[in-house]
């Protein structure tokens, strides 16, 4: 069963209505029996760092949610801010990070570039996979994915990249270690590249 974890900062609806059609077996949930009992976990996310970890401590999630990820190995995909809460920090705010991964969240820099690039980057970008498999295992196709976002993710790690896409220059628009994986962008709101993106995640680790 999947949980995706309630914190009240994330598109539940929309990722509901995606698990819904491909038929996986979900919960959408704030509790952490439930969290306890999940095989496969999604962290949402949409708004502020501090602010989406603030609530994750408020709620109580914190120590199940390190649990399942650091000690039982429980696969989990975090979506937009919950990408970047995973990491260890964010230059948007003072709170650390989770620090799933080794990886901090910055502002896009476009070094005095004064053309039409635009923060938050917003609307459809290829994406291209670094790592084929995981989260991007299916036909090597060009995959077009929604973005909503002013920060991203600069892995310390190259091996940690799993996809890159292009605002001004190159960053990270997804992550995956092993059973720990991250999309900078919405899965939820990109139609059939984002479904096979969660019937992916759903087989992973199966």
């Amino acid at each position: 069963m999947i949980a995706v974890v309630d914190y009240g900062m994330g598109n539940l609806g929309s990722i509901a209505n995606m698990l819904k059609k491909i038929g996986a077996e979900f919960i959408v949930t704030g509790s952490v029996t439930e969290l306890q009992k999940a095989d496969r976990l999604i962290l949402p996310g949409v708004g502020g760092f501090d602010e989406g970890m603030k609530r994750l401590e408020a709620s109580g999630l914190r120590k199940v949610l390190d649990t399942k990820v650091l000690a039982d190995r429980t696969p989990v995909l975090g979506i937009c801010l919950g990408m970047q809460l995973m990491t260890r920090r964010s230059q948007e705010g003072a709170s650390p990070g989770l620090g799933w991964i080794e990886a901090d969240t910055v502002k896009f820099d476009f070094g005095g570039r004064t053309d039409s690039l635009k923060i938050p980057h917003m609307g459809w970008n290829t994406v291209t996979p670094v790592k084929i498999g995981g989260i991007f295992a299916g036909p090597e196709e060009s995959r077009r994915f929604y973005f909503l976002h002013s920060y991203h993710v600069r892995c310390d790690r190259p091996d940690d990249v799993a996809a890159t896409a292009t605002h001004g220059a190159v960053f990270t628009a997804a992550f995956q270690r092993g059973h720990i994986a991250g999309v900078q962008f919405h899965p939820e709101r990109s139609h059939r590249f984002g479904l096979q993106l969660f019937r992916n995640f759903a087989g992973m680790g199966a």
